[in-house]
């Protein structure tokens, strides 16, 4: 991972500041948690398959003529992605 501002850690992702202003690099980290993050983990490659999934889901939204804040996969974990203000839903 290239040396960049970072914005924000959660339990799936790290944002980081992005080349151009409005933009931020979504990195997917293999971290896992349950329990109400009681117990955690490392499950290695899951942030690979969640990067590939995002990718695959918001291509086909905008597809169909629904925006969203995905703009381009960068690599095996990283996107780039429109700068947004987020909705705080949790899907358990």
């Amino acid at each position: 991972m290239a040396r960049r501002r970072k914005i924000y850690e959660g339990k799936a992702k790290v944002l980081f500041e992005g080349p151009e202003p409005g933009t931020i690099v979504q990195y997917f980290k293999d971290d896992a948690t349950a329990f109400n993050n009681q117990k955690k983990g490392v499950i290695s490659g899951k942030g690979v398959l969640n990067n590939r999934i995002s990718e695959y889901l918001m291509t086909r939204l905008t597809e169909i003529g629904i925006p969203t804040h995905f703009i381009r996969a960068l690599n095996m974990r990283e996107q780039l992605v429109r700068q947004v203000e987020i909705i705080p839903i949790e899907v358990v």
